[in-house]
């Protein structure tokens, strides 16, 4: 009977080697059995291992003893698998042969490690390392390199040491891959190490593939930006351009906790202060939208307008007038008495000034100026106002009422006000509400003072720039000066707080105010520094821009995010034709270091942004160039448009990069293309070739009401006639189309020719000299002649000179075209009136010759009304008639005129006897007496005569 289980130990651990399946357990595997000797039920058939995947199994060595194996099925992986765990259990044979009521042990846990065996050989990390050193420095460690081993034991796994293979080298590693140099390397000396390393691990197995090391030696380390050009070019109408796009700080391995960089552009020597709008005043005011009725306070000096003639007059770079205010002197304008005189100017108005004040050498910053100082009367009163500068202070003194009110002071500290550069300042007064706008910029008052301690000042109109007057002016001052017009230098008791610095474009505007859209528009500059990746900015980074845009300042603490964000830093020029030229640019920087004593210092920037010069738009005037028409179309009351298909085009060319054919060895040269674009023009002049316009006899007609309605301006003389103010092209082409061209009945005029050219942005460019010619047709009712048979000869010898004008009209005429056709019409005439000619003489030979046989009345001068005296007159006018024709059809109108002239003098005196010979004269009946009605060009006189 199987009365007992079989047993073994509680626990047991194995060791497999990855090569090997057989596993060497500690204690061995044995099972016994209390019912030993006895067969079956005393013997161990067999072990059976519990868990799930186990790579294990167990085999029974001997049932009799019960001694067991445990071995792997596959060969095992350390990498895999370090450690097996599992349960086994030993179950007898039973009571017989066929292991009936068979018992089993209690479970066993067995623990299996696997051995590692050092298969891998280490890998390094990198194939090759590479890092930059500063000459002259002996380094703990220059970089570290390291290599890796795929086996799972620390034995196996781990690397113990790293070795150089290149000899002679400054160099050393050491076990944990650290690389230092053994020497002060010198840059002079060798630029670049190059050297091989290998690692071992602790079964002493090489790396299969060693490392390799590349040192580059880099000179002394200076603290400066890195990566900028010095030059950066700008092409109008690139929108933003990045200054500085590859720069980066070198802060030579210096720690940093704060950098501060400033980024200036210089504008000032470009017009007034930066690149604006390339119109005049008067046209800039109108596409911004403007409203008139500004009043010009510091205007060209003339006999109605001399109070500016005493100051020191200047030109800026636009032509604008500038007026110098040297600290002595200051213009009193004289005023109209009344309380309407000026309306709305004591309360609600618009001042407008350039100003470039100018900062006195040894002179107390603390002293005011006075721009304006100015007392209005009204309905209600008195009411005062003045604008001073002191020092970067700009204050705006106003007295709702002299006689009530209090005065109230309203203060702005600003840098453009003393930084002697030009500004353009616009004051809107809406009492109480007060608003500065510096070049387009609105700034709101820093402080209003309640000036109630202040002694009013007399309650009399007056208004004066450059200074102000005090209570001593009232006492001193003669009566009636208040409409003087003279500078006024008075004495320092009396007049003070004088002006030093410019002046220019000094208005008021009384009544209403300037929107802010329309002083932008006006005078905001249109180039500066722009910052517009604020998405992308890093943390801590600040970004301050100036209102005039030509001072931007970056802050942060950190090298790389600062490299990223000064790159973004951006030049813009929102200018189509931007003013070409350079504009100096420096970056300022200041650093604050960990260290004080090591602390780096960083050198300025200093470059240049040139703007290259724009592609010039070309303005093309095309149309009809000749015309004729009778003299009555001219005489009637509108005359003959002189353009009446003007066309009008504005195109820019720009150059268009060479592309190789395939099919040719040589590259396509570079050619350019033009399109076409929308723009204004800001005036045309039509002027006259030879002398001007006799008023008497002719005049150019356009009309006033027209212009007026566009906001143009038409200037009409006997020389020229000017439109100028800023308009589309469109609007120009339908106003010169009505240009019309008027002589009076009577006037003996031929021709005229008048040149046509336009202008836009304010001159700067120019369009192509369009030219028309003008003929006059005028009507000649001539009699039949009776030697219409001369007239022909006479025609003969000149009707090569026949302009094309007279090509559809009577062949009789023998008068000049004072016009000289073109080429290609010289010849076409000239062929068809020869072809022509040859017929009509030899129609007339045959009927001379008959005449010549029957003597009777000349074939062919019924046809045309004329008569013949007899045979006899006849026959000796063909007898001297032998012509001999020879006609050049490209010569010049004016070279056959000449080899014409001396045979139609010849013959001028046959043809006179005959006319006076003639018996024959036209008749009332006549058929054709009221036909002959042909229009000629009256011809020139040997005289050259030009209109």
């Amino acid at each position: 009977a199987n009365k007992h289980k079989p047993w073994i130990e509680a626990e047991y651990q194995g060791i497999v080697m990855e090569n090997d399946n057989t596993v060497l357990l500690n204690p061995p595997l044995f099972a016994l059995d209390k019912d030993a000797p006895l067969r079956y039920a005393g013997e161990i058939c067999g072990f059976r291992i519990h868990g799930a995947g186990v790579p294990f199994e167990a085999v029974i060595l001997d049932k009799a003893t019960g001694e067991g194996l445990i071995r792997a099925k596959e060969p095992v992986d350390c990498e895999a698998h370090k450690e097996h765990t599992f349960t086994i259990q030993a179950y007898d044979c039973g009571e017989g042969p066929d292991g009936a009521n068979t018992k089993k042990s209690h479970k066993a846990t067995v623990h299996v490690r696997v051995n590692d065996v050092n298969e891998f050989a280490p890998v390094f990390v990198e194939k090759l390392y590479r890092v930059a050193v500063t000459e002259g420095k002996l380094y703990d460690r220059i970089l570290r390199v390291e290599a890796i081993d795929g086996d799972c034991s620390p034995q196996y796994s781990q690397i113990c040491y790293y070795e150089i293979l290149t000899p002679n080298i400054p160099f050393l590693i050491d076990n944990d891959g650290n690389i230092e140099n053994t020497e002060k390397l010198q840059y002079s000396a060798d630029r670049v190490y190059k050297f091989t390393v290998t690692a071992y691990d602790c079964g002493k197995k090489r790396a299969s593939d060693d490392a390799e090391v590349e040192i580059q030696v880099k000179p002394t380390c200076k603290p400066s930006w890195q990566g900028w050009n010095k030059r950066i070019e700008y092409t109008p109408g690139a929108g933003s351009l990045a200054l500085f796009p590859t720069i980066h700080l070198e802060t030579c391995d210096e720690p940093l906790w704060n950098i501060q960089a400033t980024v200036e552009l210089q504008t000032n020597h470009v017009a007034k202060g930066c690149d604006r709008d390339n119109y005049s005043e008067k046209s800039l005011r109108k596409l911004c939208g403007a409203a008139s009725g500004e009043i010009d306070l510091l205007p060209v000096p003339s006999p109605t307008a001399n109070w500016t003639a005493r100051l020191s007059v200047h030109y800026s770079q636009d032509s604008s007038l500038i007026y110098w205010f040297n600290g002595s002197q200051a213009a009193q304008v004289p005023v109209v008495n009344g309380p309407n005189a000026h309306a709305g100017l004591s309360d609600h108005f618009t001042l407008s000034v350039w100003m470039k004040h100018a900062v006195v050498p040894g002179k107390g910053r603390r002293e005011e100026e006075t721009v304006i100082c100015s007392t209005v009367q009204s309905e209600e009163g008195y009411s005062h106002y003045s604008l001073s500068v002191h020092g970067c202070r700009i204050a705006f003194l106003y007295w709702p009422l002299l006689e009530s009110a209090r005065p109230v002071k309203f203060l702005w500290k600003l840098e453009q006000v003393c930084d002697d550069e030009w500004h353009h300042y616009a004051l809107n007064l809406e009492f109480p509400t007060v608003t500065l706008y510096v070049d387009g910029v609105s700034y709101d008052p820093a402080l209003i003072h309640d000036n109630g301690l202040i002694h009013p000042p007399r309650q009399e109109p007056s208004l004066m720039i450059g200074a102000c007057w005090t209570e001593e002016k009232n006492k001193e001052k003669i009566k009636g000066s208040e409409n003087s017009t003279d500078t006024v230098q008075g004495d320092p008791l009396s007049i003070h707080h004088y002006f030093h610095g410019y002046l220019a474009g000094f208005t008021v505007r009384p009544g209403s105010l300037e929107s802010r859209e329309v002083i932008e528009c006006l005078y905001a500059c249109r180039e500066g520094l722009d910052y517009s990746d604020f998405d992308s900015l890093g943390k801590g980074m600040k970004v301050h821009v100036n209102p005039s845009q030509s001072l931007l300042t970056l802050e942060g603490d950190d090298v790389e995010t600062f490299n990223h964000a000064i790159q973004h830093v951006a030049y813009m020029n929102s200018l189509r034709f931007a003013t070409p030229g350079v504009r100096p640019l420096r970056l300022t920087t200041a650093v604050k270091c960990f260290s004080e004593e090591s602390c780096v210092s960083i050198p300025d920037v200093e470059g240049y942004v040139v703007v290259l010069q724009p592609d010039a738009p070309q303005i093309l005037l095309s149309g009809s160039a000749h015309f004729a028409h009778p003299a009555s179309d001219f005489e009637s009351p509108d005359g003959i448009p002189l353009f009446p298909n003007l066309q009008i085009t504005c195109s820019i060319s720009h150059q268009v990069e060479a592309k190789k054919d395939e099919n040719w060895h040589s590259t396509v040269t570079d050619t350019r293309m033009s399109d076409e674009i929308v723009h204004n023009l800001d005036g045309c002049e039509i002027s006259l070739v030879g002398d001007d316009l006799d008023p008497e006899r002719e005049y150019l007609l356009l009309d006033g009401a027209l212009l007026q309605q566009r906001g143009l301006e038409l200037v009409n003389t006997s020389a020229y006639l000017t439109i100028t103010g800023v308009e589309s092209i469109a609007v120009y082409e339908e106003i010169l189309r009505q240009v019309s061209y008027h002589i009076n009945h009577g006037a003996a005029l031929y021709e005229r020719k008048f040149h046509l050219s336009c202008t836009e942005m304010n001159g700067r460019y120019s369009s192509n000299e369009f030219t028309v010619e003008v003929n006059v047709l005028h009507n000649m009712n001539r009699a039949a002649h009776p030697n219409h048979i001369l007239s022909s000869q006479q025609f003969v010898h000149r009707g090569h000179h026949l302009p094309p004008e007279l090509s559809g009209h009577s062949l009789a005429s023998t008068h000049n075209n004072p016009m000289v056709p073109s080429a290609a019409t010289v010849i076409i005439v000239v062929c068809v009136g020869f072809l022509a000619l040859m017929v009509i003489l030899g129609i007339l030979r045959i009927h001379s010759l008959h005449q010549r046989g029957v003597g009777q009345e000349v074939p062919g001068a019924a046809e045309s009304g004329h008569t013949s005296t007899g045979g006899k007159e006849s026959d000796m006018f063909w007898d001297d008639s032998a012509l001999t024709i020879i006609v050049n059809p490209m010569e010049s109108y004016q070279s056959c005129q000449e080899r014409a002239a001396g045979s139609i003098e010849g013959r001028a005196g046959e043809g006179m006897e005959d006319e006076e010979d003639s018996t024959d004269s036209e008749t009332p009946d006549s058929p054709d007496s009221h036909d002959v009605d042909d229009r000629h060009i009256i011809g020139k006189s040997n005289v050259s005569h030009r209109y």
